[in-house]
């Protein structure tokens, strides 16, 4: 057998090189995030007129290549599992494909052949000495892929941190590697304004220390794990790796030794923060990353008890359907772990699984609680799902309750300026007949 390191230097090579990997009609899978492979991509897209039918697969690109431009996308064409600002406009105007799922089942659907996976592009930590690389940013799908895929092709970069869990991959099953060493894309935590922190204190009092939090995606949740560095013994079972995790375990309100489930153990399935996070991820024991298939799956998460799953919406509508990723039928980002986590965290003893979401939009113009969702809007979290729903106005507990108490809860923490038309279109609707 070939050593690791005489097998590295044969495979290693530009990413120009690595593209003759690729045939006209794959499929490449991407990681979440930051896990995506710069170079890699950016070769692509300076070369995406020498292919034909080439589709890019990945949740929350982050960066806008070359390669998003409706002239092209007959060459190389984006596949979003997640809209994100690189890629909501194609999106939108109808040049980026749009694959519906939830984010625990996508291995599934690469792993039974449902979703193609040609070619796997992906960053990596350094190879350790026994031959293992750390898919530390995103293991997600990505590790699903690399047991389907013809191509597996790393961009390696010292700075990728090596981390636990299920997210090695040996050298024995890349095809080729490219090296950089670029800094990994930062993201920071959003600003917080008296609307979010108002939301996220309401989320907060209701959290008992030795909780097991989830944290989705966007301001509103930070703004929540920004007001719990007063809880004690919390633990994290999450998809995403941020800096607000962060922030709790430099305070010391994160030390995961009340979780019944892998205690000890922080869990995700992707990382999005600073430099000092993926520097903090490097060979933690803390911390473990796994493929979405484990950290999202609702039987699995659900067995941490007092999950706490913290996740913002759009629109919310008087019986209680979500409407999270899209403005009526236009995409706008996707259905991700949301629904993975309420389930989650309603199969949880003790679990609680929060909406959050301002009160309006646009100036305080439009009322995000609503009659009915806006026609054509998807469905995220649905009526026999959904728990708390929190504005900066209050809380709304809807579970086991009826479709006219759910009406009158989620009016009492609408915007006072639309609680009187709120009342009349429910009444239109028989709400509360």
């Amino acid at each position: 057998m070939q050593k690791p390191h005489d097998a590295y230097q044969a495979r290693c090579g530009s990413a120009l090189d690595a593209l003759t990997h690729l045939r006209d009609g794959d499929m490449i899978i991407v990681p979440t995030g930051v896990g995506e492979p710069p170079a890699l991509l950016t070769a692509l897209s300076e070369q995406r007129r020498q292919f034909k039918d080439i589709r890019v697969s990945q949740i929350l690109a982050m960066r806008k290549y070359a390669y998003f431009d409706p002239e092209t996308a007959h060459h190389v064409r984006h596949s979003a599992l997640f809209f994100g600002g690189a890629s909501r406009t194609a999106g939108q105007e109808g040049w980026a494909d749009f694959i519906p799922c939830y984010f625990s089942e996508i291995p599934a659907l690469i792993e039974r052949g449902d979703m193609p996976a040609n070619v796997v592009f992906s960053m990596a930590s350094p190879m350790n000495e026994h031959g293992y690389f750390a898919l530390s940013l995103g293991a997600d799908y990505t590790m699903a892929a690399i047991n389907k895929a013809r191509a597996v092709i790393l961009e390696v970069n010292p700075n990728v941190p090596f981390a636990h869990g299920q997210c090695h991959v040996h050298i024995s099953q890349v095809t080729a590697l490219v090296e950089s060493h670029d800094p990994i894309l930062e993201v920071g935590l959003p600003k917080i304004g008296p609307v979010q922190e108002a939301i996220g204190k309401y989320v907060a009092d209701m959290i008992p220390d030795g909780s097991t939090l989830q944290i989705g995606y966007g301001g509103i949740p930070d703004a929540v794990v920004l007001q719990l560095t007063t809880k004690h013994d919390l633990g994290i079972h999450s998809e995403m790796i941020g800096d607000g995790i962060l922030k709790l375990v430099e305070c010391g309100s994160v030390n995961n030794r009340k979780k019944n489930f892998l205690p000890g153990k922080m869990v995700g399935t992707f990382a999005l923060g600073s430099q000092r996070l993926y520097q903090f991820m490097h060979q933690n024991p803390m911390l473990e990353i796994h493929p979405s298939n484990f950290t999202n799956d609702p039987y699995i998460a659900g067995q941490n008890n007092q999950l706490m799953a913290i996740n913002a919406s759009l629109q919310v509508d008087l019986l209680g359907q979500c409407g999270s990723e899209s403005m009526g039928p236009s995409p706008y980002s996707g259905t991700g772990g949301q629904a993975d986590f309420v389930r989650a965290a309603n199969r949880s003893v003790g679990g609680k699984a929060f909406i959050v979401l301002p009160s309006t939009a646009k100036d305080n113009t439009i009322s995000r609680i609503v009659p009915m969702l806006s026609a054509g809007t998807h469905v995220t979290t649905s009526k026999n799902d959904v728990n708390y729903v929190v504005t900066e106005y209050g809380v709304a507990q809807l579970r086991g309750k009826s479709a006219k108490q759910r009406a009158a809860a989620l009016i009492a923490i609408a915007h006072p300026d639309f609680r009187a038309e709120l009342r009349d279109a429910a009444n239109k609707l028989g709400a509360f007949r």
